[in-house]
């Protein structure tokens, strides 16, 4: 498979912050639009994207509290998005055309992991549309804003990738649910989004990535029973880190504000990062995105799956 995931030298790593790839970056007069930019990675974003100079919009499942999180940001604002809910998505998307505004960069943060059982909308399994059709929709409706702003666009995909390829004959786990299994089909999925949207994008001047932050510990995991992160080796007993490979957040949101915002990326586009570098093919455990995740024929296949379940598409 022929591919552009190769190393460019960043000079960036692991450990670097999202302050640091920020350094020298003055994003005075760009708008940036940050789904869950009130928790965890996205919190961070938001503050070095706002530190940075922008005006950051924080669609928010919970406005009241996106609010109170953000209180001390300034050059922030918040409106209410339920990605779960694509009635939500048009009202958001219609409020936000409706001021005229141009979207420079979005960050498509948000996410669910690993809960219960659960179906939204039409009987749709909650992680793959909360995580991938609900930011498909969100996209292909601002689409207007994006392409008048040459914005780049970043979809946060995971590690979890490795989890599960696209599980085309079953999309909505209809014939039994594994809840590690739906996220890593969701992370796939936000992944091909990037591939394709890059592809359909980038002749109009947008271009797409989708990244892996990094293991941190933050609210999105929330669902996992305190037993299972210390069986997985994340924390003690008493809730204390250990996994020495785990990221700060101002680490774990490095990766997508560099993506976002870095000057190296000119020309680049619908590739998987790691670590703020473009990652490496990988096929066993060592680091790197699977080829499934970044295969151009299944990124489009998947754009005309979600388009017919959504009934959105900017491009036919």
């Amino acid at each position: 498979m022929s591919t552009p995931q190769h190393k460019i030298g960043s000079g960036f790593g692991h450990d670097s912050t999202a302050d640091d790839v920020l350094q020298g970056i003055d994003l005075s007069g760009k708008l940036a639009l940050v789904t869950g930019g009130y928790s965890g990675l996205g919190l961070e974003t938001t503050r070095a994207l706002a530190k940075a100079g922008a005006h950051v919009v924080v669609p928010a499942r919970r406005p009241e509290a996106a609010k109170e999180a953000l209180a001390d940001i300034a050059n922030v604002e918040v409106d209410e998005l339920d990605l779960a809910d694509l009635e939500s998505v048009r009202s958001f998307s219609e409020r936000f055309l409706a001021s005229g505004r141009t979207i420079d960069l979005q960050i498509d943060n948000a996410a669910v992991m690993a809960c219960p059982e659960t179906r939204v909308g039409p009987g749709w399994e909650a992680q793959f549309a909360t995580n991938h059709l609900g930011h498909f929709a969100l996209v292909n409706r601002l689409w207007p804003a994006i392409v008048d702003g040459g914005a780049r666009v970043v979809s946060v995909s995971s590690s979890g990738h490795r989890r599960s390829d696209i599980r085309w004959d079953d999309l909505q786990f209809s014939q039994g649910y594994d809840k590690w299994t739906a996220y890593g089909q969701a992370k796939t999925a936000n992944a091909l989004f990037a591939v394709q949207l890059d592809a359909l994008g980038k002749d109009a001047g947008v271009r797409a990535f989708t990244l892996h932050p990094g293991g941190i510990l933050t609210p999105l995991q929330r669902h996992l029973p305190r037993e299972e992160m210390v069986a997985f080796g994340w924390i003690d007993e008493q809730g204390n880190p250990l996994n020495p490979g785990f990221k700060t957040p101002e680490q774990g949101a490095a990766t997508q504000v560099w993506a976002a915002t870095s000057p190296q990326l000119e020309g680049e586009g619908g590739v998987f990062l790691e670590d703020c570098e473009v990652a490496e093919l990988s096929t066993d455990d060592a680091p790197g995105v699977r080829p499934y995740a970044v295969d151009p024929a299944s990124a489009a296949r998947l754009w005309t799956v979600s388009a017919e379940l959504t009934g959105v598409n900017a491009f036919g």
